[in-house]
């Protein structure tokens, strides 16, 4: 098989992410390209919760299968939820303790049903919580894998929790596995065409590898869901590169101490989500009117308010393009996949020091902590360019007792200086100011002000603002963030059928790449926006910096699951 997936579902707390580690740390080293999709609940404990890992032995994946192979069902649910995805190729194996034989579900599409006693086997060891690594040695004997490729990483771990209880692992591992092979059930040949050594992270991991490469030695953060993985990850690692992460008493404080941070030199950053972007506005106002640089991590969550705090949404488009009162410059960088999270970040901090502004990374909760197979980070594509910081040495020819720290220029980029500089002395307030930060009414000077930060913004690029594939001539489906997946599998199904389908997925949103959007708009015959809000905010946006409007229909997905191409398919064919 080219390709196979595989789900772990039960409630929360049941071991299911250990599952999922052990088994994609086994797989990624081997090669294999792997996608894993996490679908929990808000709960620290209960409710229902699964692992969708998706396998590909020839080409990279950053979607979910919409087919499953095997399915653990630690309870019934996972049953309920997944049967609609199986068929006669497909084998569900349940707890026998927990899901009884007569409230299965009447199957009529030949999947294999077979009782499993993961809890009976887990129990035989001393303890029912072991069931998991009975249910990873059931999987790794369906896939016909080695068995003793799998010991060294269970010990791994669990070997913080004692030598003991490392071992009884491994033996509920190879109990699992013996059950399998007893069976003589059918295996699974799936070999791996790839054979590169990859990592296996998160979005929300994949940033905090990219910020502490980047230079970043200040984090200020207050847990929020989906983004307090990049607190609680900073906050182990950030010592060990001589930085400081702080866990703030709510959102206000923490984007204050980011911007005092990067105000005395240092670069600083804070992560939130949707509620946290809500509070920090005024506060990034002032980042943009002292021209302070700032980097915020925004992973979009269902909303408004609390809303739906563990489901997909992109609905913070417009906050962060316009959310602060009055105007100020801001820059709104949006990755598709775990690769560009992690250099995205190093491009944020470059851009927030060179223009001197807000830089947003516009993530979203299947970004965040969905896991993707990724290149190991390389160092020599990780530039730091702090702009237009002024050294020491360079102070004293200036003859001034005060630094211009807001002087018109020509690219309306002023020098700058960080407190304690010699003859760099200036004022930062967040009062309409003059070149030296000194409060001022003066009508011209607040009209050059205004031109000087709105302006300076005008020639941000990211290199590949839109990552463009495909012809396009029939069909154009545009994105942004973790839709990037679906709608990439969407064109290939379409371009199969002779339908000339091309991707445009936004990678900067702002300032908006409209000039060569435009082009690739006018070639299309139809145009289809795909987002998960339901205003259609990207859409909305395009229709605002692009004349032509008749073409431009909304795929509107906002009920909490993310996008899946079959979604696409149906939508587009009805058009096309």
């Amino acid at each position: 098989m080219e390709e196979l997936t595989i789900v772990i579902g039960g409630e929360q707390g049941e071991g299911i992410e250990s599952v999922g580690e052990v088994l994609t740390k086994v797989l990624s080293q081997i090669g294999f390209s792997l996608y894993g999709f996490r679908n929990f609940s808000s709960r620290i404990k209960g409710g229902h919760s699964d692992f969708n890992l998706r396998i590909s032995s020839e080409k990279e994946i950053y979607v979910n299968a919409e087919k499953v192979n095997i399915l653990i069902a630690f309870d019934k649910a996972s049953i309920d939820i997944y049967i609609d995805q199986m068929d006669k190729n497909s084998i569900i194996l349940y707890d026998s303790k927990s899901v009884k034989p007569d409230s299965l579900p009447i199957c009529e599409n030949g999947v294999l049903m077979l009782e499993a006693p993961f809890q009976e086997l887990a129990t035989e060891l001393g303890s029912a919580i072991m069931k998991n690594m009975v249910a990873l040695g059931m999987i790794c004997a369906l896939i016909n894998h080695p068995a003793g490729s799998f010991h060294q990483v269970i010990q791994d771990r669990f070997l913080k929790k004692g030598v003991k209880i490392s071992q009884l692992n491994i033996e509920a591992f190879e109990k699992g596995y013996a059950f399998i092979k007893e069976k003589n059930l059918f295996s699974i040949p799936l070999t791996t065409t790839i054979n590169s050594k990859k990592m296996f992270l998160s979005g929300n991991e994949a940033i905090v590898i990219g910020a502490l490469a980047s230079g970043c030695r200040f984090m200020a953060g207050y847990p929020i869901t989906p983004a307090s993985e990049i607190l609680e990850n900073l906050i182990k690692m950030m010592p060990d590169f001589g930085g400081v992460v702080v866990q703030a008493e709510d959102e206000l404080s923490s984007v204050a101490m980011a911007i005092g941070a990067s105000y005395a030199g240092t670069r600083s950053m804070t992560a939130t989500s949707g509620p946290g972007i809500s509070l920090m506005q005024e506060a990034i106002g002032l980042s943009g009117a002292v021209e302070i640089p700032l980097v915020i991590i925004d992973t979009q969550r269902g909303g408004p308010s609390s809303g739906l705090a563990t489901k997909m949404e992109q609905s913070d488009l417009n906050a962060m393009l316009g959310g602060t009162h009055g105007e100020i410059p801001r820059i709104v960088i949006s990755p598709s996949t775990v690769q560009e999270a992690m250099y995205d970040i190093g491009t944020a901090f470059n851009l927030a020091e060179k223009y001197q502004c807000p830089v947003f990374i516009a993530a979203d909760l299947v970004l965040a902590t969905s896991k993707q197979s990724a290149e190991i980070l390389d160092p020599i594509r990780i530039e730091i360019d702090r702009g237009k910081r002024v050294a020491d040495e360079e102070l004293p020819y200036l003859n001034k007792s005060v630094f211009d720290r807001f002087a018109f220029t020509d690219d309306h980029i002023s020098p700058r200086t960080i407190p304690g500089q010699k003859y760099g002395t200036h004022h930062a307030t967040g009062i309409e100011h003059g070149q030296t930060g000194h409060p001022t009414e003066d009508y011209e000077n607040r009209k050059k002000m205004m031109i000087k930060r709105m302006k300076k913004i005008e020639t941000v690029s990211l290199g590949e603002d839109i990552k463009a594939e495909g012809n396009g001539e029939d069909l154009l489906i545009i994105g942004f963030g973790s839709t990037f997946g679906a709608i990439q599998e969407a064109c290939e199904e379409f371009n199969k059928e002779g339908i000339k389908t091309g991707l445009a997925h936004i990678r900067l949103l702002h300032p908006f790449p409209a000039d060569q959007l435009e082009g690739m708009i006018n070639k299309a015959r139809q145009v289809i926006v795909v987002e998960n809000n339901f205003t259609g905010q990207l859409a909305n946006v395009i229709k605002q910096h692009i004349p032509e409007h008749s073409k431009i229909q909304k795929l509107s997905k906002f009920d909490g699951r993310p996008f899946a191409p079959s979604d696409i398919l149906k939508f587009c064919k009805e058009l096309v």
